[in-house]
């Protein structure tokens, strides 16, 4: 079984000093300081890094006595929600509100609440439920993954990491209503990691991820680039040579995706797997390299492109000039293998629509 951690898909600090998250960040891991000699004017934080240190170490012990009550309501998740929703608002800082606003334009209603923060709530509730039931913890989740704000749906997912290998089942049924109803990256980056735990734990989940490449919804779609790209984060199993096998012909269905979201995850996936199978992902970028200049497509080139920092330089440089002159454009059709058979079905029900069986 797969130990889990707290998911962590934020890692860059904008102007207003408000973290927020990277699109396509390797990863989930917070951004590391490069191991060189600075000047001490050069480690000096920003004026707006330094208020957003000073904001999280003054919020840090009510956020992490938030956690531990919020332990009280596990058996009432109305009530637990409420007590959130409230301890948040005591949280929320209006700059990192306006920072996550600006890189996720369309993002739903969110407190504002810095992501250490968040982890600090997440940390004392596991605490102080660590023997709980399983199935309380999931009617936690259920309802939190249904919440208006942003911010305790994220946290439902930490509760997914948890229950995953516990209640596969119900967990994943959970994590299915999370992807059908996302409607921005940090939603479903965030989602990433749960769902690369349980395919990890049960590899059969492959087949699952696959039906999201004929979703008409971007955002399951990107999901498979961003779930690829989690999993060899994962510890050990996440970078076994069939990791590789599985996802790059997934890739390969999504590639010609026509949404710039998808595009981000699916380069961020194959950069990912490098560290799976080097070889194998270079074979597969020259495959669509060579599709790319035969159909002019740019879809294609975008992604390629969007790994060649990560690969040899003589493998990029040949994958580079292969490309010369093929830009994406707005408004150009996809071209994806997956793209081609949703359209052979016609016009697909939005997921989001689609109706929740009983869990309880």
């Amino acid at each position: 079984m797969i130990s889990v951690g707290i998911a962590q898909p934020w890692g860059n600090t904008t102007g207003q000093g408000a973290t927020v998250p990277s699109a396509g960040s390797a990863g989930m891991q917070p951004a590391r300081t490069p191991a060189v000699a600075t000047s001490s004017a050069a480690r000096r934080p920003s004026p707006q890094t330094a208020r957003a240190n000073a904001f999280v170490r003054t919020h840090l012990g009510r956020a992490e006595a938030l956690g531990r009550s919020l332990a009280r309501d596990t058996g009432n998740p109305d009530a637990l929600a409420r007590v959130l929703d409230r301890g948040l608002a005591t949280l929320a800082d209006p700059a990192y509100l306006a920072g996550q606003r600006l890189v996720a334009p369309g993002i739903g209603p969110l407190h504002g609440v810095r992501r250490p923060l968040l982890d600090a709530i997440d940390h004392a509730f596991a605490h102080a439920t660590d023997d709980t039931s399983t199935d309380l913890l999931l009617r936690v989740a259920a309802r939190l993954v249904r919440d208006e704000r942003q911010e305790p749906r994220w946290l439902a997912m930490g509760l997914l990491e948890r229950t995953i290998g516990r209640d596969p089942e119900r967990s994943w049924q959970l994590i299915r209503l999370a992807a059908r109803e996302a409607g921005d990256w940090i939603a479903v980056d965030t989602l990433a990691r749960p769902v690369a735990i349980g395919i990890l734990n049960e590899p059969f989940r492959w087949a699952e991820l696959e039906q999201l490449a004929f979703s008409p919804s971007r955002w399951e779609r990107r999901l498979i680039g961003s779930a690829v790209a989690t999993i060899p984060h994962v510890g050990q199993a996440g970078r076994q040579a069939a990791i590789a096998r599985h996802s790059l012909p997934l890739l390969a269905q999504l590639m010609g995706d026509a949404e710039p979201d998808v595009q981000k995850a699916i380069g961020w996936a194959y950069r990912s797997l490098l560290r799976v199978d080097a070889l194998a992902v270079e074979a597969a970028l020259r495959t669509e390299a060579t599709i790319a200049a035969q159909w002019q497509d740019g879809h294609r080139a975008w992604v390629i492109r969007d790994t060649l920092a990560k690969l040899p330089p003589t493998a990029a440089a040949e994958l580079r000039a292969g490309l010369t002159g093929l830009r994406r454009r707005a408004g150009t059709p996809a071209t994806s293998s997956a793209a081609r058979t949703a359209a052979a079905f016609g016009v697909l029900p939005d997921p989001a629509a689609h109706p929740q069986p009983p869990l309880f």
